[in-house]
């Protein structure tokens, strides 16, 4: 799958679905859900290396986990899910010829065909519409922007007037400046449904109610791996606890041996 894929899959109002992945066994288990994009999120800061937030994040974080969520992939390459990967803190703010090359690093050394980046200041503005004239496809990123959250905190966005306000002028801005869809996050289902009508590009919400062309979702949340959920990410499965009551038993019944 390409990027422009998912602009038909708008056209038809078919739903697009993405899960994140952060080595070849999740990548592996997202491709065989089927989802159309795997997205090698910041998130694996957290999920797979211990930190409290996505900032401590590098480039050869994001470069090396791509790399290995693409070897879980086993179906054919114009068959597989559409590899995207997040620009960590400090690979885009610090202006548009970093930007390029730290991009472009990922899109070389890996499999991923479009990154993501999150916000849309007018340094950002700069920065996306560079990329995208240097041939990198880019996700744009709104609503609650982790890699904000020391200014913005965790909290939900757009529900003030100025806020939606904000968030709807920038999500036009980012269409405008080409991106191929948007993840809006933690924000009104109200505010995401007005944004989704009003743009051509898909819109991929997580945690912005159910009137977005698609959803993404953290895969480690939905699995119930992690110790605290998000408030707009319920597990399927108590997955942690599932597995360390298992461990615990076999550990046991092992001593007895």
């Amino acid at each position: 799958m390409l990027p422009s894929d998912l602009i038909k899959y708008k056209e038809k109002s078919k739903k697009i679905i993405a899960l994140t992945a952060w080595d070849s066994i999740s990548g592996s288990i997202a491709e065989q859900a089927n989802v159309d994009i795997v997205l090698v999120g910041d998130s694996l800061a957290m999920v797979c290396l211990g930190y409290k937030s996505t900032l401590p994040l590098t480039l050869e974080n994001v470069i090396y986990h791509t790399n290995a969520v693409s070897r879980g992939f086993k179906k054919r390459i114009e068959e597989q899910p559409l590899l995207i990967s997040d620009m960590p803190f400090l690979t885009y703010q610090c202006g548009e010829d970093k930007a390029v090359e730290y991009a472009g690093k990922i899109i070389q050394s890996t499999y991923a065909k479009a990154v993501k980046v999150e916000g849309a200041e007018p340094e950002i503005q700069k920065v996306i519409s560079r990329l995208i004239r240097m041939g990198i496809p880019v996700m744009g990123h709104l609503g609650l922007t982790p890699q904000s959250y020391l200014n913005q905190g965790l909290r939900k966005q757009g529900e003030s007037l100025e806020s939606e306000e904000r968030i709807k002028r920038e999500a036009s801005i980012l269409e405008k400046l080409g991106c191929f869809s948007i993840v809006l996050e933690h924000i009104p289902e109200l505010l995401a449904k007005e944004i989704k009508k009003n743009l051509t590009i898909p819109i991929i919400g997580i945690g912005a109610g159910n009137y977005c062309d698609g959803q993404v979702r953290v895969t480690a949340d939905l699995l119930g791996l992690n110790d605290e959920q998000p408030p707009f990410c319920q597990p399927i499965i108590e997955g942690k606890n599932l597995f360390q009551d298992k461990l615990i038993k076999w550990v046991a019944s092992q001593r007895l041996n």
